[in-house]
């Protein structure tokens, strides 16, 4: 895949962008259970950043669509960066305060609306339409190697030069991947076809063409459901992890550390292979299977009584993940047209809004019923639902 050089260059611009963002998750928890020694200030700090996801998608997925998808990259990419400096700062000057906290992180989610979409079309973007799969399994690859990485990283910098420390790499690495973006070309490729879209189409008309489009096409609807479910009722299980850890397998903290990290191993061998496999494998039947296996392990995780159990089943549910994800991706961009591809990635971006709000079900359940029984409820909902789709939309078992 790094053989072509737009996509080379895309990700390792990726790279150092994930690394810098998920680096950014764990300075950020850390800086404020610092600042207020809550934990509901942790969760309302996550909270805040689904709402630019909620209001601005459909404008991002528009904008992406009628401009330079490497200039909007490169803008979004350039002001993350500076947050991270006004963060430095202020943590290295003494200055900081939570409302602080609360605003950065709010303008970085804005950013992140503005990225995902331009960053995934410029992935179609970047290589023939027959390596599509490829890409965008080595792209889910790259996010599962800073997953591992990033945190990891962000902790030993923290040590060693606390949390200002850590905002400073973080900067460095987001601009390094202005650097990389910057060297890209222009979309010569897509540029025709959005031009005459921006010429035809209000703002408004183009945000409802690509809700339309979305709709209609029975591939793209079928994957977009399938993000949406597994998002809302499967992925929010990992919002219970301290708890299994500490109170039900009794492993503590390094015992969740070893849960998480068996899920990202088996992440990057999912990734691998849809980076390997690309189009050949049959993308309808393994992202439907891998979303139904995926609820059914969380369930098994849920009335696990052993860890080493428990650690079989987060590998296998790691697998899992990239291959609904990656694979809803590959559908959506493979049956959309070019000028209609930030739209529609933009509305599979909503799916991290599902996952938040899914967690705050989850959390009001599991004080009603506990942990295992809520997680176990939400997990075999999800995969009832799934099954439901796949029912009543029997042809997208077949999308190739």
């Amino acid at each position: 895949m790094l053989r072509h050089r737009e996509y080379r260059l895309l990700c390792y611009g990726q790279t150092f962008s994930s690394m810098g963002g998920w680096m950014d998750e764990v300075t950020r928890g850390w800086l404020v259970y610092q600042l207020t020694d809550s934990v509901l200030q942790l969760g309302l700090v996550r909270g805040i950043q689904a709402v630019p996801f909620l209001l601005l998608s459909p404008v991002a997925g528009s904008f992406v669509d009628r401009h330079s998808r490497k200039k909007t990259l490169m803008v979004t990419q350039s002001l993350q960066a500076l947050t991270m400096v006004i963060m430095a700062y202020l943590v290295l000057t003494g200055d900081i305060r939570i409302w602080h906290v609360y605003v950065i992180a709010a303008l970085v989610a804005v950013m992140q609306v503005f990225q995902q979409p331009a960053r995934g079309a410029l992935i179609s973007d970047s290589v023939p339409r027959e390596f599509l799969t490829n890409a965008i399994g080595f792209n889910s690859l790259v996010f599962n190697v800073a997953r591992t990485l990033g945190p990891a990283l962000a902790g030993g910098l923290i040590v060693l030069w606390g949390t200002g420390g850590a905002y400073v790499v973080q900067a460095v690495f987001i601009f390094l991947a202005v650097g990389w973006t910057s060297a890209m070309r222009a979309e010569a490729a897509a540029a025709g076809a959005r031009g005459r879209a921006k010429e035809r189409e209000s703002f408004t008309q183009s945000i409802l063409e690509g809700w339309k489009f979305s709709w209609r096409n029975e591939a793209v609807r079928a994957s977009l459901f399938c993000a949406m479910l597994v998002a809302f009722f499967v992925v929010p299980f990992t919002a219970m992890m301290p708890v299994f850890a500490r109170d039900l397998l009794e492993v503590g903290a390094s015992g969740q550390g070893l849960l998480l990290t068996c899920m990202g191993v088996g992440a990057f061998c999912s990734a691998a292979l849809i980076a390997l496999a690309g189009d050949r494998l049959p993308r309808g039947m393994f992202m439907f299977g891998s979303v139904v296996l995926y609820g059914i392990l969380v369930v098994a995780f849920s009335a696990s009584p052993w860890f080493a159990l428990s650690l079989g089943l987060m590998f296998l549910a790691g697998i899992c993940q990239p291959l609904s994800n990656a694979l809803v991706q590959t559908v959506i961009q493979s049956h959309a047209p070019v000028e209609l591809h930030g739209r529609t990635m933009a509305l599979f971006s909503m799916h991290q809004v599902m996952i938040t709000a899914g967690s705050v079900l989850l959390g009001s359940l599991a004080a009603a019923l506990g942990p295992r029984w809520a997680t176990a409820a939400m997990a075999a909902c999800g995969v009832i639902s799934i099954i439901l789709v796949m029912v009543a939309m029997p042809r997208a078992r077949h999308i190739r």
